[in-house]
């Protein structure tokens, strides 16, 4: 394993000017460093149309942001409901807009960005709760947005890719069908014991802060192993849509992403599973001073534009 030059650049510059134990900060000190973070995705890129409206009053108010490709090839659309990463306490419409910009065009689908509610001000299951309800008001709304019902994927990075996984899971029995599932760097375990977590604590990502950010997210006394927070305990994965995952070889979250990869596929979901050599976790949300990001992105929409095509090929690797 050699962990990527510009990663590892990253990695030392942060160590060198960063705030110490990130696990100390107050909630706006760690929303704040987030929002410091991602500014390192680089500029906005073009887009078709950028559009935020409320969905929800709340509280609190749900705000959405939608974005349409530089060239949109059908009408309608595909559709994304992406859900953002920060650990379920940090993170918002803007700290993702440069990603989700880049997606939107490399997939060429119409993406709908959520501003779910943090905690620890709104605890599990409001994050949850509140993303079942926009991918419900997806499906409902899809004609008036431009969206064809019938190629609609959910998607999210980290904390998001425990939401999107649990709206997936819990839209089964609702009548609503996504036809991908989309989980970049995903928490897959509230319990974790894997040798990732063990080995890379550190590389961005620390397990201090990860258990601080889950003390604020779950209240006292729930079980952690809900499906809810822990996609990954699930008892029963089958019938859920095929499935896209990225890990990154050096992500204390990595084995935990593969493990759930694997589950699908004893269950019998398609599943294609990418795991990137050298790359840290958001790595692809890091595209000023990792430049592999604009490869993967691109890797990650075109696999996103398959999926909502119909076209995934069975893939278990």
């Amino acid at each position: 394993m050699t962990l990527d030059p510009r990663a590892k650049r990253f990695l030392d510059m942060m160590a060198a000017s960063g705030p110490g134990d990130a696990s100390r900060l107050s909630t706006a000190e760690r929303r704040e460093a987030f929002r410091s973070l991602m500014k390192f995705a680089g500029p906005a890129g073009p887009i078709g149309a950028v559009k935020d409206c409320v969905i929800s009053q709340g509280p609190p108010p749900v705000r959405i942001r939608i974005y349409t490709p530089v060239d949109p090839a059908d009408d309608p659309l595909p559709g994304l409901l992406f859900l953002h990463g920060g650990g379920w306490i940090a993170g918002g419409l803007d700290t993702h807009d440069v990603l989700c910009r880049a997606l939107t065009n490399a997939a060429g689908c119409r993406t709908v960005a959520v501003d779910y509610p943090l905690a620890p001000e709104y605890p599990f299951p409001a994050a949850v709760s509140c993303a079942i309800s926009a991918a419900t008001w997806l499906f409902s709304n899809a004609e008036e947005l431009g969206i064809d019902a019938q190629r609609i994927g959910i998607a999210g990075d980290s904390a998001g890719g425990t939401l999107a996984a649990a709206v997936c899971q819990a839209l089964r029995p609702l009548g609503h069908r996504p036809v991908a599932q989309v989980l970049l760097c995903p928490i897959m375990d509230c319990y974790p014991a894997t040798e990732s977590r063990r080995s890379l604590d550190g590389y961005l990502l620390d397990n201090a802060t990860m258990d601080r950010d889950l003390a604020q997210y779950v209240p006292a006394g729930v079980d952690r192993s809900d499906p809810r927070l822990s996609p990954l305990r699930a008892a029963d994965l089958a019938g859920l849509p095929p499935t896209l995952i990225h890990t990154a070889e050096f992500d204390p979250l990595r084995d935990e992403g593969k493990a759930f990869a694997t589950r699908l596929a004893e269950a019998g979901v398609k599943v294609q599973y990418t795991c990137h050599a050298g790359m840290i976790h958001l790595f692809y949300g890091l595209g000023a001073v990792i430049p592999y990001a604009t490869k993967a992105v691109r890797l990650i929409g075109a696999e996103i534009r398959a999926t909502l095509g119909r076209e995934l090929e069975s893939s278990n690797g």
